[in-house]
């Protein structure tokens, strides 16, 4: 007989960010990867070139990112309401990210290395055919750019301020590609006409230490959500403020955290000498539209503690 208060009590659990039309659109960037990186292994291994060969690895990691972004996706949508997950899958997306980032930090260790043993023995390079299939590369990779890039800034969740972290990832490292093509097309025409061959290694380390930076950039925004990190101190000093503005209520415990990257959720435990509904309360914080999971813990204090 109380089903009906029940339910209008019941707080959502689904914190998934939708967004069906950029993994469309990235299953067509997989497919166009794949092709490519097919092509610019077999061609840099065939032509002696480093930063070609070092274009297709990099492409390589990035099929497995992708993988990665599509499984999260599928992933996350598929157990939104397993109850098995206390608040959901809205993290997963985000795990994706981090995952992929990781692979990225692996792409830049891998070009490192490489580049560092071609700078110590130059190779020979056929540079005619290199620099041709290094472009079919970069416009591969631009276009690739471009059908992520749509998505990528107009993702859709249901709070106001959307991040897709595991599209982002995707987006990234379809930029990484295009930045590896671009020095390797700098480095075999350099190398051609200047006869400088060093360059070509060098074009290598110096996209190593690019990526690496976009890598750690990446790890350092998904970290503080895998780890349950809390909301900004101004958001959250408001939130008190707000609380404790009202009547003589006093806050005592107070916890704020990531349920997804859009969403957080909120503990907070409130001591008064005149207690309320939880709704009151709730009601104070409904212009934190951040805030899409709250739990409220009232204690009525007989004393003059309240006043301290």
């Amino acid at each position: 007989m109380h089903q009906r208060t029940i339910e209008d009590l019941q707080q959502d659990h689904d914190f998934v960010t939708v967004n069906p039309h950029a993994e469309k659109r990235t299953r067509y960037v997989l497919f166009l990867t794949i092709v490519t990186m097919v092509a610019e292994i077999i061609a840099g291994t065939v032509f002696g070139s480093m930063a070609l060969l070092a274009d297709g690895w990099h492409m390589a990691t990035h099929v497995v990112a992708f993988l990665i972004t599509l499984f999260a996706y599928s992933y996350a949508a598929k157990n939104k309401a397993n109850a098995a997950f206390a608040f959901g899958t809205g993290k997963v997306s985000v795990l994706g990210g981090f995952a992929s980032a990781i692979a990225l930090g692996v792409v830049a260790l891998m070009m490192l290395l490489e580049s560092v043993e071609r700078l110590v023995n130059p190779h020979q390079i056929e540079f005619s055919a290199a620099v041709i299939v290094a472009v079919i590369g970069l416009v591969v990779n631009l276009v690739s750019a471009l059908l992520l890039k749509d998505n990528h800034t107009h993702s859709h969740g249901h709070s106001h301020s959307h991040h897709d972290h595991n599209l982002k990832a995707a987006y990234m490292h379809v930029l990484a590609d295009a930045l590896t093509s671009i020095l390797a097309i700098i480095a075999l025409i350099g190398a051609m006409y200047l006869g400088w061959l060093w360059l070509d290694a060098t074009m290598g380390i110096i996209g190593a230490a690019i990526i690496s930076i976009w890598a750690i950039g990446l790890i350092r925004e998904t970290s503080p959500i895998l780890l349950d990190g809390s909301i900004d101190k101004t958001y959250s000093q408001a939130i008190q403020n707000r609380i404790e503005s009202d009547a003589d209520n006093r806050i005592v415990d107070f916890h704020i955290w990531h349920v997804s990257a859009n969403h957080f959720a909120a503990i907070i435990s409130i001591v008064t000498s005149d207690p309320k509904s939880t709704h009151h309360y709730k009601s104070l914080l409904s212009e934190f539209d951040r805030l899409s999971h709250i739990t409220i813990e009232v204690n009525q204090c007989h004393d003059k503690l309240c006043d301290h």
